[in-house]
């Protein structure tokens, strides 16, 4: 279990502080989907940053399964199985996808269970398994290896930063499938997922609305996403009107 207490971020601007997260305090139980959703610049993918180590919290504290991880940094958490996919996966010269998963894993994998993690993105396995991590990979097909990697490395607590950013339709429903497969399967561990599309919406246990760095709603599917689709469309119908 992920806990998050009292949780605030300042970064400085123009020689003043600026709060981008304000008193957070949050639990992320076991056994659950989580998806953080809320308004562009509302604080969602530092929220994610600061759980996974990318970043300190201004003030507050984190605990996981019981123990203060609020010092430690990004590699001491992912030791104890906090993974983390980025929203802009990062490009490795010279490595190759296999070499990334078998990274991933913490140890030696066969070539085959390597392609099995490819496929399950929606990779032809003997298509990619050898090509190096670089600028030969299209975004799309770089988040998917990075998913892969998060698949592979079986986290107790997976985070996933707009996984659907900069891929295709197709890659989109592909991922839909691999989120529902991983929620079917997430015994003794928790998924959190930053978002704002519905369909991902769709597949959570539990959603978490930030606004303006501020947490502002949080509860089951059934309890917050009628909200949120209520609200979108009365914006959608204040526009038009205007």
């Amino acid at each position: 279990m992920l806990e998050l207490k009292n949780i605030s971020f300042d970064v400085e601007s123009d020689g003043q502080d600026k709060e981008i997260i304000h008193d957070i305090s949050l639990v992320i139980p076991d056994e659950k989907l989580i998806v953080v959703t809320g308004p562009n610049g509302g604080g969602k993918s530092t929220l994610a940053r600061i759980i996974a180590g990318i970043e300190k919290p201004t003030s507050g504290s984190i605990y996981f399964d019981g123990e203060d991880i609020t010092e430690k940094t990004i590699t001491e958490r992912a030791k104890l199985g906090i993974g983390f996919a980025f929203q802009m996966p990062v490009r490795f010269k010279g490595i190759q996808v296999k070499d990334l998963i078998r990274l991933a894993t913490g140890g030696s994998i066969s070539t085959a269970d390597a392609c099995r993690y490819l496929s399950h993105v929606g990779l032809c396995a003997r298509d990619y398994i050898d090509r190096e991590v670089n600028s030969s990979l299209s975004g799309g097909e770089l988040k998917r290896i990075e998913i892969a990697t998060v698949l592979a490395k079986a986290s107790k607590l997976s985070i996933f930063d707009e996984p659907e950013a900069g891929i295709d339709l197709w890659s989109f429903q592909n991922l839909i499938e691999v989120f529902e497969n991983m929620r079917k399967d997430i015994t003794g561990s928790s998924i959190l997922i930053i978002s704002h599309q519905e369909r991902i919406l769709n597949i959570a246990d539990e959603i978490v609305v930030l606004r303006d760095g501020r947490l502002v709603m949080q509860g089951s599917k059934e309890e917050v996403l009628p909200e949120l689709i209520g609200t979108a469309s009365a914006v959608k119908s204040c526009d038009k009107v205007l």
